[in-house]
């Protein structure tokens, strides 16, 4: 094989390389959010027959409360999904929307995977994902008792993003 035959190959591998190194070893350059220190928008999410329905008012009840942008096509949420069973189990509350996804869909995903969620609600259209400034799933937001968004994650709830980021920000958050 010619040197010149290799190119595209070596090319595709190093691209490759830099998408899987920035998957599992973090953002980085994360963009930001303009709702940091803000309320959170308001909840305008349809129901899911058979899960509990999310509410606004469940984004300010008093609890800090994870909320999860996911979808059952996404193969990054289902690496997070452990890690957000793991933080249910520990008694924080994940509200779960449901991304431009079919119902079916939703309720299948939950099913074998386990569900996580306190409530969830669809949004199928990606409207609601807009006010949220969601730009692709899984995107999760750590809200306070007022509804305050502390934190936002674009990106996959990993181990090391756990530990390194969203733990961190849950204890605090609890201290206050």
């Amino acid at each position: 094989m010619s040197k010149l035959m290799m190119v595209p190959v070596v090319m595709f591998a190093a691209i490759g390389g830099v998408f899987a190194a920035g998957m599992f070893f973090g953002q980085g350059d994360e963009l930001p959010s303009a709702l940091i220190g803000k309320q959170a928008p308001e909840v305008e999410v349809s129901e899911i027959e058979g899960l509990a329905p999310f509410t606004d008012a469940m984004l300010r009840d008093g609890e800090v409360k994870i909320v999860n942008f996911w979808a059952s096509w996404c193969a990054p949420c289902r690496i997070e999904h452990p890690n957000l069973e793991q933080l249910a189990d520990e008694g924080i509350p994940i509200y779960g929307v449901n991304y431009k996804d079919f119902d079916a869909n939703a309720v299948a995903f939950l099913s074998d995977l386990g569900d996580p969620y306190t409530a969830v609600g669809a949004d199928p259209s990606g409207f609601h994902a807009v006010n949220w400034g969601v730009y692709g799933v899984p995107e999760t937001f750590l809200i306070d008792g007022d509804g305050t968004i502390l934190l936002r994650m674009a990106s996959p709830v990993t181990q090391r993003e756990l530990a390194n980021r969203l733990r961190p920000a849950i204890d605090a958050a609890l201290a206050n």
